[in-house]
């Protein structure tokens, strides 16, 4: 999960800097294809792309999807609201993941869990502060995406069960790929190597940030895995707040103090889980 923060905020940051120039479709495409040269040395050491084989392609395509579609509402946003917001709204999300988890897959909803899901919650509040009849259309994005992300994350969890964290990964790509290729394909222009260079970053955050994301859920309940994910809503500021301006503030600390407190309260009260070899 160390990983996945790292690779997400740095990601934020990328985004925001590549859409100045080009079109969001365009950006997935390019980091989608390049994720796939970006992954290959991992596949060849673990047997190829005979490997990759799956069972459950229909769970896969229906994943990804939904996880495309989240993706653009991500990029989206990050082009009309500041980092701090898109990221926050984002929080939502294990709301729907936690929902999901415990109604389809069978996992437990503890107090502490829960208790960690509200402190979070309440915490990205404070940082956001939404005013009645001041939401605009980025939040809206936002929200779309978070609702994407917890459908998509809850799907990863039940794949863990019968996929590698590799074949996850690589069809996530596959299928991106296919299908963004027309809509990019209707926007193309030749990027800068400026662009260009920030692309590459997202690839390969992109692409390893997922490999965290499902190596975690693979040792962990999904559920105690996702409340981490809220240090990123203050790293995040942050970073909004050294490379952009964008106001950081009291309401923003007692915003991530609520949130590392649920997430303290979480992890200090989770079973321990026996460490497992996978892909």
């Amino acid at each position: 999960m160390a990983g996945w923060l790292a690779l997400m905020l740095v990601m934020a940051i990328a985004g925001r800097e590549t859409t100045h120039e080009l079109n969001v479709f365009q950006i997935m495409e390019v980091r989608s294809i390049l994720s796939l040269f970006i992954l290959y040395p991992l596949i060849r050491v673990n047997g190829g792309f005979a490997a990759m084989k799956t069972s459950r392609p229909l769970q896969h395509v229906g994943r990804n999807l939904i996880h495309y579609a989240a993706q653009l509402c991500w990029f989206f946003a990050l082009t009309l609201i500041p980092l701090a917001q898109v990221v926050s709204i984002e929080f939502t999300m294990p709301i729907w993941t936690a929902i999901l988890a415990a109604s389809f897959l069978g996992e437990r909803m503890t107090v502490w869990k829960i208790t960690a899901i509200v402190l979070g919650v309440v915490g990205v509040l404070v940082i956001v502060r939404p005013v009645a009849g001041e939401i605009n259309p980025g939040q809206l994005i936002a929200l779309g995406a978070a609702v994407g992300f917890g459908i998509s994350i809850a799907m990863m969890k039940s794949l863990t069960r019968t996929e590698s964290t590799l074949a996850i990964i690589f069809w996530m790509l596959v299928i991106q790929s296919a299908v963004g290729f027309f809509p990019a394909l209707y926007v193309w222009m030749s990027p800068s190597a400026y662009a260009f260079g920030w692309i590459v970053v997202i690839a390969f955050c992109g692409t390893f940030s997922h490999y965290c994301m499902a190596r975690a859920m693979l040792y962990a309940d999904a559920t105690v895995v996702l409340p981490m994910d809220f240090l990123r809503v203050p790293l995040t500021a942050a970073a909004g707040w050294l490379i952009y301006s964008e106001r950081l503030d009291m309401f923003t600390v007692l915003g991530a103090a609520l949130i590392l407190t649920g997430n303290l309260l979480n992890l200090r009260a989770a079973d321990p889980v026996p460490a497992r070899i996978g892909a």
